[in-house]
């Protein structure tokens, strides 16, 4: 079964994350597929626009898989670390530093974490159902979110909720995520897909040059390569460091971790 679902229909394609017994965290393979995915969506003069969702009831993603993905980077060395190709994947995978300019709807069914998150907020359009589940908790494993988080949740909703999002890990309700400005709307599960079919295709319905360059200008007016500059050192620092390892080694053995700050 592949870890992600491609579909294409009327000028939309529709990317599924598929790997629902992990609650759809993010491994090699699946990092990989959605990096085929996007860039098939940015190649494909035929698709217009893209629906990014997570298959089951559960989760939209957790984010990187625990079990293999994080501790690869917190045992690696930062320097092999920096030139290795699967790094610069994990990034295209959650939007970051991805020149995508055709609009990309996100359907939020469940857990959206970590780098579930960090792909919400390379989105455009925000949708989830009244389940949906977001944080940020990255902190609680002493851990960086360095795929586009600390860069582009301050630009997207209120400093003062940002830093709460980012400093304390708590978890917020869907409700909370429209009241915040993170999300678009929220509906009943069952109206999820046909809510986020219901932006793209109107979106379609629009002239989709005159679209992709709009994303284009308010991306590139972001100028936020410079801080994503930033970002990439303050992780590499951190994921260097003894209590980026304990963070993940405490959560898999079930227990309190003991912090270093070393």
């Amino acid at each position: 079964m592949p870890a992600v679902l491609f579909e294409k229909k009327d000028h939309i394609a529709t990317v599924t994350m598929n790997r629902r017994e992990a609650l759809n965290a993010m491994d090699d393979e699946m990092m990989d597929q959605l990096c085929d995915a996007w860039v098939k969506v940015r190649d494909d003069r035929d698709i217009w626009v893209a629906i990014i969702t997570g298959a089951g009831k559960t989760a939209f993603s957790v984010g990187g898989d625990l079990k293999t993905f994080l501790p690869k980077i917190t045992q690696s060395d930062l320097r092999e670390l920096q030139s290795d190709p699967q790094a610069a994947k994990s990034l295209t995978a959650v939007l970051r530093g991805f020149d995508l300019y055709k609009p990309v709807i996100a359907a939020v069914n469940g857990f959206c974490m970590g780098g579930g998150l960090e792909m919400l907020l390379g989105t455009d359009i925000r949708v989830a159902s009244e389940n949906a589940v977001f944080a940020i908790m990255e902190p609680t494993w002493a851990l960086f979110p360095g795929g586009g988080t600390t860069v582009r949740v301050p630009r997207q909703i209120p400093f003062c909720r940002a830093m709460e999002m980012l400093l304390t890990a708590n978890q917020i309700t869907a409700q909370q995520a429209v009241e915040y400005g993170l999300i678009n709307k929220v509906v009943p599960r069952e109206q999820l897909m046909p809510a986020a079919m219901e932006y793209a295709e109107k979106i379609c319905s629009n002239g989709p040059l005159a679209v992709q360059a709009i994303k284009e200008s308010v991306l590139r007016g972001l100028a936020l390569d410079a801080a994503y500059s930033i970002e990439r050192l303050m992780s590499m620092m951190i994921f260097g460091t003894e209590d980026a390892k304990e963070g993940p080694r405490a959560f898999m053995e079930k227990r309190a971790p003991c912090w270093k700050c070393k």
